[in-house]
């Protein structure tokens, strides 16, 4: 799979612009959405999967997926979760401060294989958020692909991203939304257990692409019920969103046998990616 970056298309692909934040929600203790508006259009022009590197003068930057589709306005929505230098300076950031950002960088989701077909996309905790990007961008253009399918596996109720997304996907007669969570609360009414069990709700196609993001522990799993119905492995994507550092396949930081993740996905075919070492 070749990779989108071009070093011809800016003057240098190291320099950061600036992007204003606009808003800021807090989803959990440890996780923010930040909704930016870049001063560089090109950072709007992206394909869904696709990343950004996100930096903070005088801390460092970090490689953060675009969590909103290219379909939307004039911004981008980024979710940064808080367990390093670089992201808890992040989220002191107030409205009207400015992130800087370089990209769009990686390979995206490939929307001209899953285009007039089927669709499945089994998110997992903080892989809902690249995923979003990919959502709203099937909800927005909804005639350009098949049934659409939507599981979402959190630990608790109160570690579920986008929740007013999540109540206006179930509501939705353009998807078939399923969640489940691994341990409920006293308030919690749905679903309980891993997110395979999801695909005891509904009936699955053969045919069907299939987007899988997730915690690594997740992905053997829903790839062996993937086998079960009968799906080919060429038609399973994977974003192997983990240990990118530089962005542009130099650093070798996230590099598994030959392949950069930065700069050969994040998003890989399943059928190319299961024989990567370490990949999952």
């Amino acid at each position: 799979m070749s990779a989108n970056i071009s070093f011809g298309e800016k003057q240098n692909i190291f320099l950061p612009s600036a992007a204003k934040i606009v808003r800021i929600q807090e989803m959990t203790d440890i996780v923010k959405c930040f909704t930016l508006l870049p001063e560089d259009q090109e950072l709007l022009d992206f394909q869904p999967g696709q990343f950004l590197e996100v930096s903070l003068f005088g801390y460092g930057e970090i490689p953060i997926g675009y969590a909103s589709s290219p379909t939307k306005s004039d911004t981008i929505d980024i979710v940064v979760r808080k367990v390093g230098r670089v992201s808890g300076a992040i989220h002191n950031l107030k409205e009207g401060d400015n992130l800087y950002l370089r990209g769009p960088l990686g390979n995206g989701f490939p929307l001209g294989e899953l285009r007039k077909h089927n669709i499945l996309i089994v998110a997992g905790g903080i892989g809902l958020c690249p995923t979003r990007s990919l959502i709203q961008y099937i909800l927005d253009r909804r005639m350009e692909f098949k049934k659409f399918t939507l599981f979402y596996g959190s630990r608790n109720p109160s570690e579920q991203l986008f929740v007013d997304d999540l109540k206006k996907w179930k509501k939705s007669p353009e998807v078939t939304y399923f969640d489940t969570v691994d341990k409920a609360d006293e308030n919690w009414k749905g679903n309980v257990g891993v997110i395979t069990k999801l695909f005891r709700k509904t009936i699955i196609k053969a045919n069907t692409r299939v987007i899988v993001c997730g915690p690594p522990v997740m992905y053997r799993f829903v790839v062996l019920e993937l086998m079960h119905i009968g799906i080919a492995k060429n038609n399973v994507y994977v974003d192997l969103e983990r240990r990118m550092k530089c962005g542009i396949g130099k650093c070798g930081h996230c590099q598994i046998n030959d392949q950069t993740v930065c700069f050969n996905g994040p998003v890989f075919n399943f059928f190319e990616a299961k024989n990567l070492e370490e990949a999952f």
